[in-house]
């Protein structure tokens, strides 16, 4: 298993200046760093892989910040055109960083939760679908895999739950085109975080690691028991990332609504998350 800190913890837009908190990570114990990125353009893609090295890390996945203006469903052909091209832009920025999967969800807007006809909600998906397969046709080229990640309610109404994701993948038929799970997201949507993951089983490219309260993993009440049973039942062994977040933060704070703290600061959630999903997973 290879263990990753979502930079969002600490950054709200990473730039070169957040490879400042590489050594930090280190210390504490990650492999490695998943770096959520707004534009191409925010970082000189060398220069932090020459930091990463330096300290002894890598860049495990890239994490998309896909917001109104980059949406898959619209509203606007130049909205979904600039969706493609924010994806297209994130595969570009893998590859020079070497990691090997995009995750989050590549599909809408966060935050884009509504009541839509069942109409609609048809024309939507066969929006994302046909945006899906095309750029994921530009993944197939560079060798990097694509990962949904479907979203509690508050966050979306397009893709809440491990089966949504399955069938999209389906549908667009990419070897490139895989799962990302959130406990986080399970622990409201699922019936069974459990059965979500062994329902995905090996189309399951990476995992992140999240308290009921979006604290430390371990500290709440998500069900990390039957989790590890069921990540060892289909022999995952890929990145299981902490996505956390504190109100330290205030523009993450706000989007994702924390409101008080859960630990003294990031660097303690960090590691204490950290020794618990090393203590459930196994080095």
């Amino acid at each position: 298993m290879k263990y990753g800190m979502n930079t969002l913890l600490f950054e709200a837009r990473f730039t070169n200046n957040a490879v400042g908190n590489f050594p930090r990570f280190k210390e504490i114990g990650f492999d490695g760093v998943e770096i959520a990125l707004q534009e191409k353009g925010d970082i000189d893609t060398s220069l932090v892989k020459d930091k990463l090295s330096e300290n002894g890390l890598v860049c495990g996945s890239l994490c998309a910040l896909v917001g109104a203006g980059t949406d898959l469903r619209g509203p606007d052909k130049a909205v979904i055109e600039s969706g493609k091209q924010y994806i297209r832009d994130l595969v570009d920025t893998a590859v020079e960083l070497g990691a090997k999967v995009i995750v989050g969800p590549l599909y809408s807007a966060v935050g884009r939760a509504d009541l839509i006809a069942d109409e609609q909600r048809k024309i939507d998906w066969k929006l994302v679908k046909s945006g899906l397969k095309d750029v994921c046709g530009y993944a197939e080229d560079k060798g990097i895999f694509l990962a949904l990640e479907p979203l509690n309610r508050f966050e979306t109404d397009f893709m809440n739950i491990a089966e949504d994701a399955l069938r999209m993948i389906d549908e667009v038929g990419s070897p490139m085109l895989k799962v990302h799970l959130d406990t986080f997201h399970m622990n409201i949507e699922e019936k069974s975080s459990a059965d979500a993951i062994r329902a995905v089983g090996d189309k399951l490219y990476l995992l992140h690691a999240s308290e009921n309260d979006r604290g430390a993993p371990g500290t709440g009440q998500v069900d990390w028991s039957g989790i590890g049973k069921a990540v060892k039942d289909i022999g995952y062994d890929r990145w299981v990332v902490i996505e956390s977040f504190t109100p330290e933060v205030e523009i993450i704070a706000k989007a994702a609504s924390i409101w008080r703290q859960t630990e003294k600061d990031g660097w303690a959630l960090a590691e204490k998350g950290l020794k618990y999903i090393k203590t459930l997973f196994g080095e």
